[in-house]
């Protein structure tokens, strides 16, 4: 019982595995590393009209009823804006142009500053 446990368990985590799945997730690591160009539109569902519209190289994060969309503006210049959303106002994110992604690439992206500390030296 225990091995066929296992086998179901495999086979649905690699049938969860598609291209589909799999482009899907390149795509929003290539928009989160500032490399697609998004249009993020604030609409109001009651009226029907657009409160805020936000184009760029734009990451979207979504959590607990506020947006956060952090977008380059240089080469080493950003812009974060926080929105919060409500019952009637939402947003709609488009990837501008399409992009070529490939589901088999794999990229593995360390930051810098994450692994190295900051460290304070006194003379």
């Amino acid at each position: 019982m225990k091995k066929l446990l296992i086998a179901v368990s495999l086979g649905v985590t690699l049938m969860s595995c598609t291209d589909a799945s799999v482009a899907s997730s390149n795509l929003s690591k290539q928009a989160d590393m500032f490399e697609l160009d998004r249009r993020v539109v604030f609409y109001n569902g009651i009226t029907s009209e657009y409160i805020l519209v936000i184009k760029g190289r734009c990451s979207v994060d979504a959590r607990g009823g506020t947006l956060a969309v952090t977008c380059k503006t240089g080469r080493n210049q950003f812009k974060k804006h926080y929105l919060g959303l409500s019952d009637n106002v939402t947003f709609f994110s488009e990837q501008v142009e399409s992009s070529e992604v490939d589901v088999y690439k794999y990229e593995v992206i360390f930051k810098p500053s994450v692994i190295i500390p900051n460290i304070k030296l006194k003379n």
